[in-house]
């Protein structure tokens, strides 16, 4: 059995493949200033790593999003999200607040998906 890591150091990798299965690690965004725009330069980067290791957005099969404050950019983050996705193509998805790696950064997103 293979497995291959995509984008690794000595903590984590940036994607990981196993058979069909694509794991992507939590994406976060630079420095952004609101949450609509650190979310499109999370799926810019989820799109990156997606095709490096063989697949792409219409094959996710789930997505874990975590908000700084879900109060405050839920909504925002929702129309970036939903304008992304292809009609038809929503993965199961879980949406929480949480803390994150630095305080600039609103949103972070991780997805599981299948190989093309």
């Amino acid at each position: 059995m293979t497995i291959t890591r995509i984008n690794s150091n000595e903590r984590l990798s940036g994607a990981v493949t196993f058979k069909e299965l694509v794991f992507l690690s939590g994406q976060v965004p630079g420095d952004g200033l609101d949450v609509a725009t650190q979310t499109r330069e999370v799926l810019a980067r989820i799109d990156t790593l997606l095709a490096e290791a063989g697949s792409d957005k219409d094959h996710l099969l789930n997505a874990t999003i975590y908000l700084k404050d879900i109060g405050a950019g839920f909504a925002a983050m929702n129309e970036v999200w939903s304008a992304w996705l292809s009609p038809g193509m929503a993965p199961t998805r879980t949406t929480l607040q949480a803390e994150l790696a630095r305080p600039s950064v609103l949103v972070e997103i991780s997805v599981i998906a299948v190989r093309k």
